[in-house]
């Protein structure tokens, strides 16, 4: 296995996702003001760099040559270095302007859900009652408002192949529109240092066919599956009789607590440790050992637990589908 710091193997969740390649009309509308932006620069210095030459080469000194006469003053000239500049300005303008139009729009209208950022993971809650971590559904093609907060300190949301970067600041909601063209999955993380795990903040979002987020939806609202045999029920035995329940929610077993990720449904995610952790058998049970080993100074304690008790939470969060 893998550690941070080390060669990242197949265990690990690799961050991908790019600013040049939109994914969204939102992110689109970023990726092509960079790209406006960027012929702009190169054209402004293909301009300074031949005038540049041309002073070099045709007001070289030359042996016998007399001082060039010196001129004082040229109106023409001055407009010129003046009207320019400002008119690349108000372009730059002008294109920065319809680019915030079109990845942040207004909208005066209930959100579609809630990020909530922690140190270090997302919380991710929908109007339905429908509570998530680290993994975002959201149904294809259809534009989406959502409200980001934070629970702690400065976060940061960036997604880029579909949403623009923007802050979650204690105490002060703000808004932002995510949407994806196709169905796929497209990764993300924090973009604001924000402690010890700040590298080990990622978020997925999982675009999919509307009846198929909607199915998802629906498995989000159920309850955790009664234990289906005597493993999985120490298992329910351990999660309830240690720490585990003063922290983590599973629905029909323990209160909604938002002090650590919601686990109802943990076995349907395809990552552990907010994207430390591809999430399989082997994984989820060095995590339970050692969490601290793997994820030092995140807030999920070693809790001493023996190899048997490891083995029946594996098996019982397993079973939670």
């Amino acid at each position: 296995m893998s550690l941070p710091g080390d060669t990242m193997g197949s265990t690990i969740s690799t961050f991908s996702g790019s600013t040049f390649s939109g994914r969204s009309p939102e992110a689109r509308a970023i990726a092509d003001l960079f790209t406006q932006t960027l012929v702009i620069c190169a054209v402004i210095l293909a301009v300074v760099t031949a005038l540049v030459v041309l002073c070099i080469v045709k007001f070289r000194a030359r042996d016998g040559a007399v001082e060039p006469a010196q001129t004082h003053g040229h109106t023409r000239l001055e407009i010129l270095w003046t009207a320019v500049p400002f008119l690349i300005v108000v372009v730059l303008f002008v294109l920065t302007a319809r680019t915030m139009g079109a990845s942040d729009p207004r909208a005066d209208r209930a959100p579609d859900f809630t990020v909530i950022a922690h140190q270090w993971w997302w919380e991710v809650r929908y109007p339905s009652g429908a509570v998530t971590a680290n993994e975002i559904h959201i149904p294809a093609g259809r534009p989406l408002l959502v409200e980001l907060r934070s629970a702690d300190v400065i976060h940061d949301f960036w997604v880029p192949s579909l949403a623009r970067k923007i802050d979650a600041n204690p105490g002060r909601p703000n808004h932002f529109w995510i949407s994806a063209d196709a169905a796929g999955t497209y990764d993300g993380a924090c973009a604001e240092f924000c402690g010890a795990q700040h590298a080990w903040m990622r978020i997925r979002v999982v675009a999919e066919a509307p009846d198929e987020f909607a199915a998802w939806e629906r498995r989000q609202l159920a309850p955790a599956p009664p234990a289906a045999d005597a493993q999985i029920a120490r298992g329910l035995s351990v999660f309830r009789d240690l720490t585990c329940a003063r922290c983590h929610t599973i629905r029909g077993v323990s209160p909604d607590l938002s002090v650590a990720p919601d686990l109802t449904h943990l076995a349907a995610r395809s990552t552990l440790a907010a994207g430390l952790l591809d999430n399989d058998r082997a994984n989820l049970a060095a995590w339970l050992k050692d969490p601290q080993a793997l994820k030092p100074g995140s807030h999920m304690p070693s809790l001493q637990l023996t190899d048997e008790q490891v083995s029946d939470l594996v098996a019982y969060f397993e079973s939670l589908k």
